[in-house]
């Protein structure tokens, strides 16, 4: 009788484990299922021979810009804007182009060219990037955790994915928002030439 229990036991372990593995099988499949029909919701696919003139063309009638795929980004865009608008890299503190420009004018993406910041909302913060306490066009930007150094940062994203920088809880009144941003990011466009 003993010896009956423990293959009992035995044969019931067995089938919990392949129980187990074909329940967390099943449910890899059904959320790749998932996960390949959200996938086919009409959103904008990268297109993976787009010419430089081709994505400049959609970069000028501000459409499909998601489409253009980070290789002809690297063409367009200078070593420097390349790195910060999509390897979310940095510019050093203090060496920015636009961290001392007092021009009245629009800030716009680098390589999408979206409105996005408004010298009127710039001002001096010290940190060493510019910096704004408001969005201008606040559907050209998007806000996202970002969890890649020291804790919880909210990261500053273009409505087309560029990295622009991230904003900070400690800016003036009447917002309260420091928006730090790398100057490599933005292109200005003086009042006077809109």
């Amino acid at each position: 009788m003993k010896n009956n229990l423990s293959v009992f036991f035995d044969v019931s372990e067995y089938k919990a484990w392949l129980f187990i593995f074909l329940t967390a099988f099943l449910l890899f499949v059904l959320s790749t299922q998932v996960l390949q029909a959200s996938d086919q919701t009409g959103a904008p696919k990268v297109v993976p021979h787009m010419t430089v003139e081709q994505a400049k063309h959609l970069i000028e009638e501000g459409r499909d810009l998601e489409t253009i795929p980070k290789t002809v980004w690297k063409k367009i865009l200078t070593p420097k804007q390349f790195n910060i608008l999509w390897e979310k890299g940095t510019e050093r503190a203090f060496t920015g182009s636009l961290l001392k420009n007092k021009q009245k004018g629009t800030y716009v993406t680098a390589g999408c060219r979206l409105p996005v910041f408004h010298s009127s909302q710039k001002y001096k913060s010290g940190t060493g990037w510019p910096s704004f306490w408001e969005m201008h066009q606040a559907d050209n930007i998007k806000l996202e955790d970002d969890w890649s150094w020291m804790g919880r940062r909210t990261e500053v994203l273009s409505a087309c994915g560029e990295h622009l920088g991230h904003v900070f809880p400690d800016g003036p009144k009447p917002t309260g928002l420091r928006y730090c941003i790398n100057s490599e990011a933005l292109l200005f466009i003086p009042d006077e030439k809109q």
